[in-house]
This record gives structure tokens, C-alpha cells and sequence, in this order.
């Protein structure tokens, strides 16, 4: 009886044991799979892995970077050598893609052995581990930091396939000297982009991050050779490699370079900090992801011609004089900024000139005077005196005295073309007067200058400042026929995965007549034609002798300020020199330096490239005429002198020059071998 009764407790005791193994079984699972569920719901942990940003000039090469003392530039799994992630697998973690987050094998063996030897003296720690403590965690050691790092262990492991996770350990492991990741490390190391690494030198990359400070072949060349040794062997044990590759590496003598190759940008600082300007208020990014995102920001630098623009300015104003400049060159078809000088010294002044400083444009301002001029029924023949003029308004107190250069006056008519070409402040005024003083400031902000004019008449003469940059981008829409450009220092911006995040659009918009644009840009080349000497020279002709083929373009001066600006179709810049201050300019050297900066540089910018590609091509709705430059009106066989000039198509002359005809009888002969050729012959 007692037997049966201790039967039956057995079972009892039994079955709640296996009801409670059950429940636990079952709890434990709940737990696992509520973790697991938990672990999903929260996602993959956000990596937030200061990163250095790269700037890039139009050719490729690095111009710039930001980061925070530590160079790190990832690079994806794709463009990593085998050798790399060979090796890195078989030193840090052979089972690496068999694992869920931890080598329970390899835990077990590290804990005997550290209870063996009274001491760590292995470890275990998978690649994600690392992974995991590189990206969140601090070094502290212990209990809290490692229930952290398996926490974010598991979730990293959950959220993201095994290729993801050794892209990003390999991209953020720590090489010594600054360097994390592999890239930064090749970088570092052997002065070369990672995925251009041999198997030696892979071998011996992989081997350092056991202890940066102690295989760096820079401080160690022998413990880094023994480490890379082992490295070989683990890659050897593994089948990756042969042991003839092995011995090969082992024995091949590697160039230690030991450089960063990114710095602060030696060229084009002005020009770096308007792309870092603009990536906040363009790309609307904030300083945290500008200075540690990773970014690749491609900007529209052009390396030569920075180069030749540094050149120019350095060469032209004197050593001794205190005179800075401002300068800036742009692609009139896209927009893009292709150099930008904003001071002579960056060091002793950041501020910069081309696009910061305000200053009076002077007769540059003119252009774009004449063009509403031509929107509203002038043309390159139309007639206005140039004498001294007082305009009185109605008010009849208020009175404005224009004076041209040196006081000289034709004391008669001159065309609009001649008017620009010697810069006649008369005729400016008058013209800027007949229009209405609206028509000036809405075409000025038409293209694309933001600084506030003011309506008076002395805004034809360029009294109300500008920025030089905002000059260029004005005659830049008149040298593409009209499209609305703004200027463009950054091309585009991609994130350190590759993808792209910003990007500038392409100009759509016609703001100006193409056939208005091109007859103001052939009224522009003026400037340097003597055809054109009237009662002045040109304003053009203390450079003429250094130019290689045909430039529109426009000079202006006022007391403090002295401009340059002008354009092929593919390529203009502005120069702007005068004392950050306002004080005068005196020196007549020192009133040439725009010009001369200007030319030096259209001319070695342009160096060696085709001239039909720079050349003015007149549209459909134009025509072009010879012209008695003196009078407006069509040439003939008897004017001495006649210029080809454009017109839309309707507008041209319909007289003909008759001023010169009695020339003929007072010198037949001349004119009978001026006959043997043809008059269109003689244009130029």
C-alpha cells in the first residue's frame, strides 16, 4: 500500500515538474520571441559614425575636408579587395558568417583560458561585438558596458545582413594615428585608396587594430612584421590563400608612407567657406552632418583656372600696396563657379570680397542699362549728345550734373555703341532718364543682383553697390543669351553611402530676349575695338595688345573702386581692387590693376583651347551690318572707316552714310585703289 502511495506522489511530483518545465519552456520562449519582436520593432540602431566630409573640385581631386581630429571615409563592402576582408575574418573571427552575433565556442575557450593563466589573456569578441562597442559604447570595463554591448550586439545582428555589418566594422575600426576605417588607413599608411591594397599589404592593415599602438609599423616594424605573419597564417588556415601567396607577402617590402593626404584647403579657402556657407543654406543640412556626415560634397572649382586667377592677382597688384581685389569666374551656360578669390591674404582677412563687399559698380552697371534700353526701341545706332548737361527735375531745386572722364564730351550725337565703348556717363544718364528710373532697378534685379538700388539718377553710373559676384552672374545671363542662372559653388552632395541628397538644377528660364542679349554682347566687344575712338579712346585699349581672340566686356571706376568684367560665351569673371576702407585711388598703375587681373586671366584660362568653341554665334533673329561707327547709319564704299554691327532683324539703319562722299573728289585715286576691293571686304 505504502508502495503504491509513494507511486503515485512520484508521478504527481512528475507531472508538475513536467507541467512547470512546460511552462518555463514556454516562458522562456514568450520571452525570446517578445525580445526578438522588441529587438524589431525598435529597428536597426541609428549609426551615428562621425565621418569625414570631402570637397571635390571638377576634376576629382580633394580640395578640402572637415572632421573632428579622426579620418574616417567609408567606402561600401563592393570596393573593398578581397584580401582586406580575407584577412580581417580570419585574424578577428572565422565564424563570423555563421554566427548569430556570438562565438559561444570561442567564449567558452577565451574563459578557460583566463581562468587558467589567473588573467585575461584572450578574447572573444565576434566582429559585430566590435562592431557594437565602436559605434555606441565607451571602454569602460564593465558589467552595465556589457550588457550594452550585447544588447546592441543582438540588435545590429536582427536588423542587419552579415555584408552590412563587416562594412561597417571594417569602416570603423581603428588603424592608429587618426585613422578608422580601412579607407582613411590606406590612405594613411601607403598613400593609396584601399581598394588598390596587394594581400601584403592588406595582411599587414589587418593585423593593427589588435593594438594600434603597439603593430603600427610606424612604431613598430617588428611587431607589425610578426603580426602580419599571423595574419598570413589565419589566411592560410583558412584556405584563402596559398602558403607560396603567404611566403610571397610575407616577404614583400612595403612603403610606409605615414601622411594624411586631406588637410585644410591650401587652395581656394574663399571658395571652400562659400561651399560650407551654402551647404546649410542651400542644401539646408546643419554644421553636425557638414563637419562629421561623411559627405562627398562635388563643388564646380575649377583647379586651373583658381591657380591661374591666384597667379594673376599676386603678379599684378604690387607687394607693397594695400590694394585688395575680388574676384570671380563662372560658366555662363550652367552657372557654376569655376574660381573665386575673395582677398589677396586669407590668412590675415577671411572676409571675402567677391562675395560679401558691397561696392559701387561704377560704368560696369551700363550693360545692363543699355539692354532694357534695346527692350524698349534703342538700338546700337540710336543718337543722343554728349555734352556737358545739367537735368533739372520738377521739384526745380533738385539738379544732377553728370561729368564724363576727364571732362571729355563729343559736343555732339554718338551712338549707343560708341557711347558704351567709351563710356559716356552723358548718354547713360539721359538714356536711364528717358526710360524712367523703374526700368534700370527692374532690370538689374531681372538679372539676378538681390542687393536694394536705389532710383536715381546717378544709378546709371553705377552709385548703388553691388557684389562682384552678383555682377558676374548679371553678365553671365547676357553672355547664354538670356537663361536665368544663379551661382553655383556646389554641384552636388551625396551621403557616405553614395546616395545623393542635393543636387543643383539646370537653368530652364528665359529672362532676357536672345536677340537682345546677343546684339549687347557684340555692342560689349566695343570696348576693345579702335574702330570705335571717338573723342576718347576706348576704354579697353591699355589691354587690347594682350588679347588673343574676342571678349565682350565692360571697365568701371568710381574714387575707391575699380572693376573689370567681361565674357566669352563660355567663360566670364569679374575683377573688383580698391581699399577695404573706401580711401581714393590714386595711382594710375593702381587704377589699371582690374583690367590687367581681368585679361591675364580670360587669356590663361583660355590657353590652348578651341576659339570656335568661345566665339559669339549670332541667333536667327539677328543681322548684321556695316556701320559708320561716327554716325549710326550704313556704311558705304566712301567711309573710311566701318564696323560690323548686329541688329534684330527689322531695326537695322535704313540710311545710308553720306558724310564722306565728297572725299571721292578730292582724292580719286585713293578711292580707285580703295575699288579693288570689295567694300564688305574691308569690314574689319
Amino acid at each position: 500500500m505504502e508502495a503504491v502511495t509513494g507511486s503515485k506522489k512520484r508521478w504527481r511530483a512528475l507531472r508538475i515538474f513536467s507541467v512547470l518545465s512546460i511552462l518555463a519552456v514556454a516562458a522562456v520562449t514568450i520571452l525570446l520571441i517578445s525580445f526578438w519582436l522588441w529587438i524589431k520593432i525598435l529597428g536597426p540602431p541609428p549609426l551615428a559614425i562621425p565621418q569625414s566630409t570631402l570637397y571635390y573640385a571638377s576634376d576629382g581631386s580633394v580640395i578640402g575636408e572637415s572632421n573632428s581630429g579622426e579620418k574616417r571615409y567609408w567606402i561600401s563592402l563592393d570596393e573593398v579587395p578581397a584580401d582586406v576582408t580575407n584577412a580581417i575574418i580570419a585574424i578577428e573571427d572565422r565564424t563570423f558568417y555563421s554566427h548569430h552575433g556570438f562565438d559561444l565556442k570561442r567564449i567558452g575557450g577565451a574563459l578557460a583560458a583566463n581562468i587558467k593563466a589567473m588573467g585575461k589573456v584572450q578574447g572573444a569578441s565576434t566582429i559585430t561585438q566590435q562592431y557594437a562597442r565602436n559605434l555606441f559604447l565607451t571602454l569602460d570595463k564593465t558589467w552595465s558596458r556589457k550588457l550594452l554591448e550585447a544588447f546592441y550586439t543582438i540588435r545590429l545582428e536582427v536588423n542587419y545582413d552579415k555584408n552590412d555589418i563587416l562594412e561597417g566594422y571594417i569602416n570603423t575600426i581603428s588603424f592608429g594615428h587618426g585613422a578608422y576605417g580601412i579607407e582613411a588607413a590606406s590612405q594613411f599608411y601607403y598613400g593609396k585608396s584601399a581598394k588598390d591594397l596587394s594581400l601584403a599589404e592588406a595582411s599587414m592593415l589587418a593585423g593593427i587594430p589588435k593594438g594600434p599602438g603597439i603593430y603600427s609599423p610606424i612604431i613598430s616594424v617588428e611587431k607589425a612584421k610578426a603580426r602580419q605573419k599571423l595574419v598570413l597564417g589565419a589566411m592560410e588556415t583558412t584556405e584563402v590563400i596559398s602558403a607560396q601567396e603567404a611566403k610571397a607577402a610575407s616577404q614583400e617590402r612595403l612603403v610606409i608612407i605615414g601622411k594624411h593626404p586631406h588637410h585644410q584647403a591650401e587652395i581656394a579657402p574663399y571658395f571652400y567657406d562659400t561651399v560650407k556657407r551654402e551647404l546649410k543654406e542651400k542644401a539646408g543640412l546643419d554644421d553636425r552632418s557638414i563637419a562629421l556626415g561623411g559627405l562627398k560634397v562635388y563643388t564646380a572649382l575649377d583647379v586651373k583656372q583658381q591657380e591661374v586667377a591666384e597667379k594673376a592677382i599676386s603678379e599684378t597688384i604690387s607687394e607693397t600696396s594695400d590694394i585688395q581685389a575680388g574676384f570671380a569666374a563662372m560658366d555662363p551656360q550652367t552657372g557654376y563657379v569655376t574660381a573665386l578669390v575673395g582677398g589677396r591674404d586669407y590668412n590675415e582677412s577671411s572676409f571675402n570680397r567677391a562675395t560679401q563687399a558691397v561696392r559701387q559698380p561704377g560704368s560696369t552697371i551700363k550693360p545692363l542699362l543699355y539692354y532694357a534700353a534695346l527692350e524698349h526701341g534703342f538700338t546700337p545706332s540710336t543718337l543722343l549728345r554728349s555734352e556737358p548737361t545739367t537735368f533739372k527735375f520738377s521739384n526745380g531745386q533738385d539738379e544732377y550734373i553728370p561729368h564724363n572722364y576727364n571732362n571729355q564730351y563729343a559736343n555732339g550725337e554718338v551712338t549707343m555703341a560708341q557711347a558704351l565703348a567709351l563710356s559716356d556717363n552723358v548718354y547713360a544718364v539721359k538714356t536711364h532718364l528717358f526710360l524712367g528710373q523703374d526700368i534700370l532697378v527692374d532690370t538689374i534685379q531681372k538679372l539676378g543682383v538681390t542687393t536694394k538700388m536705389k532710383k536715381v539718377p546717378s544709378l546709371a553710373l553705377g552709385t548703388s553697390g553691388v557684389k562682384p559676384v552678383e555682377l558676374l552672374n548679371a553678365y553671365s545671363i547676357i553672355a547664354n543669351g538670356g537663361k536665368k542662372i544663379e551661382p553655383v559653388f556646389i554641384v552636388r552632395v551625396e551621403d557616405f553611402h553614395g546616395k545623393l541628397i542635393y543636387e543643383t538644377p539646370s537653368p530652364k528660364e528665359q529672362v532676357l530676349k536672345p536677340e537682345l542679349a546677343f546684339v549687347l554682347s557684340h555692342m560689349m566687344t566695343g570696348m576693345f575695338d579702335k574702330k570705335l575712338n571717338g573723342y576718347a579712346t576706348v576704354t579697353g585699349a591699355s589691354v587690347i595688345n594682350q588679347m588673343s581672340r574676342e571678349y565682350a566686356g565692360k571697365s568701371g571706376s568710381t574714387n575707391s573702386d575699380s572693376w573689370m568684367a567681361g565674357f566669352t560665351p563660355k567663360l566670364a569673371s569679374v575683377v573688383w581692387t580698391g581699399y577695404d576702407k573706401g580711401k581714393e585711388i590714386t595711382l594710375t598703375e593702381d587704377k589699371l590693376y582690374a583690367k590687367n587681373i581681368w585679361i591675364r586671366f580670360m587669356e590663361r584660362a583660355l590657353d590652348g583651347q578651341d576659339e570656335k568653341e568661345h566665339a559669339f554665334s549670332p541667333p536667327a533673329k539677328v543681322m548684321a551690318v556695316p556701320i559708320d561707327p561716327v554716325n549710326g547709319k550704313k556704311a558705304t564704299n566712301s567711309c573710311p572707316v566701318f564696323r560690323l554691327t548686329y541688329f534684330v532683324k527689322g531695326t537695322e539703319p535704313a540710311e545710308f552714310c553720306t558724310e564722306h562722299l565728297h572725299e571721292l573728289d578730292k582724292e580719286p585715286i585713293k578711292v580707285k585703289k580703295e575699288k579693288k576691293k570689295r567694300w564688305w571686304e574691308r569690314i574689319f
